[in-house]
């Protein structure tokens, strides 16, 4: 498989400049089983800075990334609470959609698993070949998607890695088990996000609740003095799993970006956002109880986010989960 990935390579812009032309695509998104797909733990301790995560290379291995369902139908969510990196979208309609990355460890099971957007594959070239799980995608992505530099993963490609849940109603109901489809964790030396973990720089202001808000939907992350992490609440409910833990991450950064139409629609004809991970910009940084002002720069897709304070130090994030959120600039 990881050499069909990087015989893939050479196909990528060939691909990818071949669906920036193709006009607007009114279709849904296609399961591998063709089904329609209506676009509707803890984290180990870290090492400080420098990160050898930065760097990266063949040798960091490869993340596992997961499209989670976020609309209230799919709560609560399992498996979230041992993402490395949970990123947090926004989908058509002004609704958002997860990516979490595992790398340190693996839940039994992650989920609801759904459909894969553009934007993705922007996002994840900065991990060596990653492997997407993913419910499916607009039909005329899918071929992008194939030749980009990851692992595509649908359900039905692993025989026993997914599985359809009961709790729920379709289409939210479809969950992975990481270790059938990948094995092994691969470590946090395969998060080559560019990120920095240590101690916080001075300054910064005291907080103890942010809000981000999408059009329909928002994200708060309340400071816990007592488990000194943030508890996320999702449209105004505390996030849980399906075991009942507590999603609540060390760092939330709050990264504001440019978000535009792009070139596809789900069945409705909404519009799905394109969300650009690659450029600079400003955000906001919550650690220890605090918020701090910092700036983002991430030069190319391969390359890793990097933050820093206004006056040009690195921006070092606490140890733990976390949490980005891309706010529209």
């Amino acid at each position: 498989m990881r050499e069909m990935v990087r015989m893939r390579r050479g196909a990528w812009a060939a691909a990818l400049l071949a669906v920036t032309v193709t006009g607007s695509l009114m279709t849904g998104c296609t399961a591998g089983d063709g089904s329609v797909d209506d676009g509707r733990a803890q984290s180990p301790s870290r090492s400080d800075s420098p990160d050898p995560r930065e760097s990266g290379g063949p040798d960091a291995g490869s993340v596992l990334a997961v499209k989670i369902d976020n609309v209230p139908a799919a709560r609560p969510q399992t498996g979230l609470d041992a993402a490395d990196v949970v990123y947090a979208e926004q989908v058509e309609g002004g609704l958002s959609r997860l990516m979490a990355v595992f790398a340190s460890t693996y839940p039994k099971a992650v989920g609801p698993v759904r459909s894969a957007r553009e934007s993705d594959l922007e996002l994840l070239r900065q991990f060596h070949e990653p492997t997407l799980a993913f419910s499916g995608a607009q039909r005329k992505l899918l071929p992008l998607i194939d030749d980009a530099p990851l692992d595509p993963q649908l359900p039905g490609k692993v025989s026993g890695a997914w599985y359809r849940g009961a709790g729920k109603a379709a289409p939210h109901n479809l969950y992975l088990r990481p270790q059938q489809l990948v094995g092994s964790a691969p470590g946090d030396t395969a998060l080559t996000t560019g990120f920095r973990f240590g101690a916080a720089p001075p300054g910064g202001t005291p907080e103890t609740s942010r809000t981000v808000r999408f059009p329909s939907a928002r994200f708060t992350f309340t400071w816990s003095a007592e488990r000194k992490r943030w508890l996320v609440a999702m449209d105004g409910t505390p996030t849980v799993t399906t075991e009942g833990t507590s999603v609540a991450p060390a760092t939330v950064v709050v990264q504001y970006v440019k978000v535009h139409k792009s070139k596809y629609h789900d069945v409705l004809g909404n519009n799905s956002p394109y969300t650009e991970s690659v450029g600079s910009g400003t955000a906001q940084v919550l650690r220890d109880g605090r918020s701090f002002d910092a700036n983002w720069t991430r030069s190319g897709a391969a390359d890793g986010t990097r933050f820093t304070t206004p006056d040009g130090a690195p921006m070092n994030f606490a140890r733990g989960q976390v949490w980005v959120v891309f706010a529209k600039a």
